[in-house]
């Protein structure tokens, strides 16, 4: 079942004069250690952290509660597996918000997916709930 849907359409260029006026201050305030690795390591840096921004709004707007209630930026973080596909991980509030929603007997399962076409990134996320196994 699904138990949340977010999505988040993110300027490259605005999030590319943030990181130009805010550096480490933003970096560090908004993106993990590994989110920053990740993006630091890429030719696209900008839309690299772009698509990391869309993807925690949208995480956050799955969770129904946006970027308030409690959520911190960190909470939410986008990693990749070795094939390169993306996967979000949630910890803190944002973790508590996901528990208070999954049903009991439940897992819930937080599907993600980036793209990016200059000036533009997006993000969209599902949140889905399995039965336990």
């Amino acid at each position: 079942m699904i138990l949340g849907i977010g999505t988040d359409l993110a300027n490259i260029d605005r999030i590319a004069g943030t990181l130009e006026r805010f550096g480490d201050r933003f970096r560090n305030r908004v993106f993990t250690d590994v989110e920053q690795a990740k993006a630091e390591r890429r030719r696209d840096v900008a839309g690299t952290y772009a698509k990391r921004w869309a993807a925690k709004e949208a995480c956050s707007k799955a969770l129904g509660t946006g970027l308030r209630m409690g959520i911190a930026w960190k909470d939410m973080a986008v990693s990749n597996l070795n094939t390169g596909q993306p996967v979000m991980q949630v910890t803190g509030w944002a973790a508590e918000r996901l528990a208070d929603m999954t049903p009991e007997g439940y897992e819930a399962i937080i599907h993600v997916t980036l793209t990016d076409d200059h000036p533009w990134a997006q993000a969209f996320v599902v949140i889905e709930a399995r039965e336990a196994t």
